[in-house]
């Protein structure tokens, strides 16, 4: 049963397969920079980064590290997220690589241009479907605000590889879809935002984004069993896969 707060308002029963600008790969120029300075904010003022260091801190609980931790970050945009990880890995104590990879050349050089002052931090322009993205291996593999981009078929391929490219698990971070969580984002977009990108962009991420039932089923089909779903304000799934 699918219900809305606002008559004629879009269904959250199933997924919606409407695009987001952001999915263009070959997207460059102000207005896209414009988009991530203001993503990194939205961002940064609902808490949603603070769901993937949590899902760090319990993937690595209890464990102690004689070389550097390697994280990748996949769908990295900016790399505030990677940021915000080398920042937590200092504070830890924890030597790290990480390695964002975008498919996005463009993002990625915006991202280097972020980050320039941390040395830990690499990018890699790949399509993570690709045999030669699939042939590497990391101790962790993180996303944040990505797998809601694609279908739940590439999404069964994705989470089965990248648990097999993963030593230690996966830690995801993305939307719950929900009524609340799309109107109010509708609302502080239209009201805060001076990106056109980020209009669209936002509330469709809402409506692409998952329910526990979708996440179950997906897992279920990509023979994941050992897994934890975690809901987190505001509107955030948490999800670790372990081995």
């Amino acid at each position: 049963m699918s219900f809305s707060l606002i008559p004629g308002a879009p269904s959250f029963a199933e997924r919606s397969k409407r695009i987001e600008i952001m999915d263009d790969l070959s997207g460059t120029g102000p207005d896209w920079n414009q988009a991530l300075r203001e993503l990194k904010i939205i961002n940064q003022y609902l808490g949603g980064n603070s769901v993937t260091l949590q899902g760090l801190e319990r993937l690595i609980k209890g464990k102690t590290f004689d070389k550097p931790l390697e994280i990748a970050d996949i769908g990295c945009g900016g790399g505030d997220m990677l940021l915000l990880m080398a920042k937590w890995a200092k504070v830890k104590g924890i030597p790290v690589r990480l390695t964002g990879v975008d498919a996005n050349p463009n993002i990625i050089e915006y991202a280097r241009k972020n980050t320039a002052a941390w040395p830990e931090i690499e990018y890699l322009v790949a399509d993570i479907f690709s045999d030669s993205f699939a042939a590497r291996k990391f101790d962790i593999v993180t996303s944040t605000l990505f797998t809601h981009h694609f279908t739940d078929e590439q999404l069964v391929k994705m989470m089965k590889s990248l648990h097999g490219q993963a030593r230690l698990g996966l830690v995801v971070n993305d939307l719950h879809r929900h009524p609340i969580a799309y109107h109010s984002i509708k609302l502080i977009t239209q009201l805060a935002s001076r990106s056109y990108m980020v209009k669209h962009d936002a509330p469709v991420s809402v409506l692409r984004a998952f329910s526990r039932k979708d996440w179950q089923q997906i897992l279920a089909r990509a023979g994941l069993r050992s897994y934890q779903l975690r809901w987190k304000w505001a509107f955030r799934w948490m999800l670790l896969v372990g081995h």
